[in-house]
């Protein structure tokens, strides 16, 4: 699908924006899923003065969208309408701040998160090194793995509201809870102030090392997947409600259910973004048909259909085919 090419328009509307703007480009190069198809406009601001510039100044009728490393994001095949602001450079930074403190822009990749801490000698973000993304997405998500979650070490948030004014959130302000925040969904985080504790390099990064031996041993980390599928129900695991349904392997067209971890979906045939939704549906209608219980996507899933296609519950294929 082709979208109408509006950057000229933009341009015109906002002569002093410093970001790169671009018309129709394909999201399934930049996600991990390798799937989906194109953004309108693909915005990617130079910093946050820049974004709130934008922000302030493109069209009310014209949606925005943000995403970071693709990671854990489902693009639909007839692509995002509107803007898809993607955070480079600008907000990969990070500074060491006195009191065991570390201040990281929301572009800059977790695992990074978690080495610049250690290389400080700051405790308590190792846990980073297992999740994949950046920490936008961690703040969005309330990121966690090994018994740990963003808000235990968050101070504090900047967010950029949909109308380009700046916030500055407290941890308390932002309402984490397991895999969700309170903010508004249209607020984009641009950097992350964390509290740390004293920690010898050496052992943070032995700590890292641990972690990330788990991930190899039990995660499909070099397949293309969008990282946990399914949020774990309250007392449950998802992988293990998926693995009791029957659906270890089960594949829908180009995606399959991963061998190594039911709460993974993988792209290894070339797989279409319907397929991958489809895939997904499927399994949480034979979870629910076994077991009762509904799982809750963990994955976003951005943008429209190809035209005439389904999406969401509709694409379930009959429990038993």
């Amino acid at each position: 699908m082709t979208f109408p090419d509006l950057t000229d328009d933009l341009r015109a509307r906002m002569p002093d924006l410093r970001g790169r703007v671009a018309a129709n480009v394909s999201l399934a190069d930049i996600t991990w899923f390798r799937a989906g198809g194109p953004a309108q406009i693909l915005f990617a601001p130079a910093d946050e003065a820049d974004l709130a510039y934008f922000l302030k100044q493109k069209p009310k009728d014209l949606p925005a969208f943000v995403i970071g490393l693709g990671s854990n994001l489902l693009v639909r095949d007839g692509g995002v309408p509107g803007v898809v602001i993607r955070l480079g450079r600008g907000f990969t930074g990070a500074a060491v701040e006195p009191g065991h403190r570390i201040r990281v822009g929301a572009a800059l990749p977790d695992v990074k998160v978690a080495r610049a801490a250690a290389e400080a000698g700051i405790a308590g973000l190792a846990f980073y090194r297992g999740i994949p993304g950046s920490i936008g997405g961690a703040l969005r998500m309330n990121a966690g793995a090994h018994g740990s979650e963003t808000k235990d070490v968050l101070v504090e948030a900047r967010a950029v509201d949909a109308h380009g004014n700046v916030h500055v959130l407290s941890a308390a302000d932002m309402g984490l809870t397991y895999r969700h925040s309170g903010v508004p969904d249209d607020w984009i985080f641009t950097q992350a102030l964390y509290q740390g504790s004293p920690g010898d390099p050496d052992d943070i990064l032995s700590e890292m090392d641990a972690v990330a031996e788990y991930r190899e041993q039990n995660q499909p980390i070099k397949e293309r997947t969008g990282g946990s599928t399914f949020k774990n129900p309250p007392g449950s695991s998802a992988w293990r409600l998926i693995d009791e349904a029957g659906c270890r392997g089960f594949r829908v067209g180009g995606a399959s259910v991963s061998e190594k971890h039911c709460n993974f979906l993988i792209n290894d045939q070339g797989a279409t973004g319907e397929d991958i939704e489809r895939l997904g549906e499927t399994v949480r209608a034979r979870v629910k048909a076994a077991a009762g219980v509904t799982l809750e996507w963990e994955i976003i899933r951005l943008g429209l259909p190809a035209s005439g296609r389904p999406v969401g519950e509709a694409l379930a294929e009959t429990v038993g085919s």
